[in-house]
Parts: structure tokens; C-alpha cells; sequence
């Protein structure tokens, strides 16, 4: 591994947020190391495809990088937000109703967001 896909791998594993590429460069660019956004985007494929990060997409924003743990995520429909969840382990189930052999999977379910929920109701705004 490259030492920029090291130093990229230790950010997304010791971050409790979900970070898009522009966050990464400006973590890298903050801690001191200079390295272009397009790098940054190039060894995030690199370490995706070598299952090494979790790339979260939802439609309307950025995508963004998750450690490899076995987890899911809340998302929200108003802003976007991600938050972790720990459901039981659905593997077993969805591999009996298929024949087909499964790798992994990526649950993503939708909510409302409580700070969302809060400016809906017109009680705070300042979360949005």
C-alpha cells in the first residue's frame, strides 16, 4: 500500500463521520500533507476496489467513506445525513432466498433525521 492510501485509510478508520473525498483533502491538507484532491479521489477507488473502505452513495450527494466494518446506516431523507446502525446480521436470511452465492451487502434505511424533524416543526433551525 502506497503511503498516501495509508494515510487516507488511517483518516477513514479513525473517523466517526462518513467523509467525501473534499473532506479527506481537507483533513490531509489541515494535519500537513500536501496532496492533490485527484490523488485523493484515485487511491479512494484504489482502496475501495481492494475492499479496504466502504464507498456510501446516496442519490443527491457526494459519495462517502465508511471503515469496513459489518454495519448499515440510517440516512436521512431531508439532509442527507448518515448514521451508523447495527442490525442483526441479514446474511443467512437473504442467502436463503437466492441461489445465487452472496458477498457482502448494504442495508440503507430511510428516516428523518431528529434536527430535521425539529426545523419541520419550526422549534430549531440552526442544525440544518
Amino acid at each position: 500500500m502506497t503511503k498516501n492510501a495509508q494515510l487516507i485509510l488511517d483518516i477513514i478508520a479513525h473517523s466517526s463521520d462518513h467523509l467525501t473525498a473534499e473532506q479527506i483533502h481537507m483533513v490531509l491538507r489541515e494535519s500537513g500533507h500536501r496532496m492533490a484532491l485527484a490523488t485523493v479521489y484515485n487511491n479512494l477507488a484504489q482502496l475501495h476496489s481492494e475492499g479496504r473502505v466502504r464507498k456510501v452513495c446516496v442519490e443527491g450527494y457526494p459519495d462517502r467513506y465508511d471503515k469496513m466494518t459489518r454495519h448499515d446506516h440510517l440516512v436521512c431523507r431531508v439532509c442527507g445525513k448518515l448514521a451508523d446502525i447495527c442490525f442483526k446480521d441479514l446474511t443467512e436470511l437473504l442467502q436463503s432466498q437466492t441461489d445465487e452465492e452472496l458477498l457482502s451487502y448494504d442495508l440503507q434505511v430511510s428516516y428523518i433525521c431528529p434536527a430535521c424533524r425539529r426545523a419541520a416543526h419550526g422549534t430549531d433551525t440552526t442544525d440544518l
